[in-house]
């Protein structure tokens, strides 16, 4: 039985390589002009960043909460799964795929079956030292902000079961909560990263950093930052953020595609006034400090590359990702569905609480394009972490034992 399974494994591993290597030289001859699905690529585009050095492989992402850090996870899952590179990921100790959050990551709560990665996905609290010591010398580090406005409105709806302080609001009034936080907030119980400053807290800073030298902190922590990352990503702007992180590995335009992913309701999200949206900012002022900067340093990276030639790269990817949802859907919109009426065990995502409005798809059975490489597409993490990890397993079974690297 050891040995069937095993060639099971292996069978189906090289399936997937084989259709998903398939589909890269098929959306690749799309990017070419005079081509049949000619993309609006000109014959003097001269910015294919792959035509001067080869991709960069070797990315640490910094998984933020709720900001559309799931949909760029998944993009990175299938350019590993094509080149064949190991994804970190966490061990048995650490639960709901997450490096043991919200402790501080350590380079022990990854599986020893990816150890030596090229990528780390998940979400974890940013620890520089231990990640150092885990990837490669030329890693680049790349995370993703969003405006402390929507993201506090996402992450009170979203963890409203979950985090006490949210929890303790008469009704779920968000409006209540942010009149008196301290009223309900307290900084040193379970989830209370969720109620403030949580991007700040994933970064590795302090939340609850007091008033009295909040600006020498600030504006240090902003420095750090930007020393250690690459690309700070902006979801409010994610595809000229893609923009910037494709000429700075030097993927090409399929490797970026993608649909959103852990989308919310419409009716879910609660809008409020400005001055609600300015008490946000008061409450998560470390948060606002770190998008505000971010968010000018992302257009002043875009204004070296040019209006126009970042106007034409978002263009050009819109086009490709139209195609690839017509080929993977059909004319039809995509099926989009709530979480709870998808029968698709490998596309429902996981919510904390079936109140929640999230948002999943459904996967026609007659594509286009392979199965499995839509399927992909459409993976929530907790599903596409089980495949990377089997396909790691996989592999460190058919390596000899000497070969497998623990940490000291």
């Amino acid at each position: 039985m050891g040995k069937l399974f095993r060639r099971l494994v292996a069978i189906v591993v090289t399936v997937s390589a084989v259709l998903q290597m398939f589909y890269v030289i098929t959306i690749y001859s799309m990017t070419k002009p005079n081509r049949a699905f000619p993309i609006g690529c000109p014959s003097n585009y001269s910015h294919r960043s792959s035509s001067l050095r080869p991709k960069h492989t070797n990315v640490a992402f910094l998984k933020t909460h709720k900001t559309a850090s799931s949909t760029m996870q998944n993009l990175l899952h299938r350019f590993a799964e094509r080149n064949n590179l190991t994804v970190a990921l966490p061990n048995e100790a650490c639960d709901f795929y997450q490096f043991c959050y919200p402790r501080n990551f350590s380079a022990h709560f990854v599986h020893e079956h990816t150890l030596q990665p090229n990528m780390i996905t998940s979400h974890m609290r940013f620890n520089l030292a231990e990640l150092r010591r885990l990837m490669p010398n030329n890693t680049q580090y790349v995370t993703i902000l969003r405006e402390p406005g929507s993201m506090f409105e996402s992450l009170f709806s979203y963890y409203y079961e979950i985090c006490p302080s949210f929890k303790r609001v008469p009704n779920g009034s968000l409006e209540a909560f942010l009149d008196n936080p301290w009223r309900y907030y307290r900084p040193d119980e379970d989830e209370s990263m969720y109620a403030r400053n949580t991007l700040t807290f994933d970064l590795g800073g302090d939340k609850d950093r007091l008033e009295v030298d909040l600006d020498e902190y600030a504006q240090a922590f902003v420095a750090e930052i930007e020393h250690v990352f690459s690309l700070v990503m902006i979801t409010e702007h994610f595809d000229e953020s893609l923009v910037l992180f494709r000429h700075l590995l030097s993927w090409d335009v399929e490797d970026i595609l993608y649909v959103k992913l852990n989308m919310r309701t419409p009716s879910s999200k609660r809008r409020f006034s400005p001055g609600i949206h300015a008490k946000v900012r008061a409450w998560n002022a470390l948060d606002a400090r770190l998008y505000d900067h971010f968010n000018a340093s992302l257009w002043r990276q875009l204004a070296v590359l040019g209006p126009e030639l970042v106007a034409r790269e978002v263009n050009l990817l819109h086009r490709a990702q139209e195609r690839l949802v017509k080929d993977c859907f059909g004319d039809q919109l995509l099926q989009l569905r709530l979480v709870a009426q998808i029968k698709n065990n490998k596309t429902r995502p996981w919510v904390p609480d079936n109140e929640v409005g999230i948002l999943g798809y459904e996967l026609p059975t007659n594509t286009s394009l392979p199965h499995n490489l839509c399927l992909k597409l459409i993976m929530p993490e907790h599903q596409y972490s089980d495949d990377l990890l089997l396909m790691a397993s996989h592999r460190k079974r058919r390596s000899t034992p000497s070969t497998v690297t623990k940490l000291q």
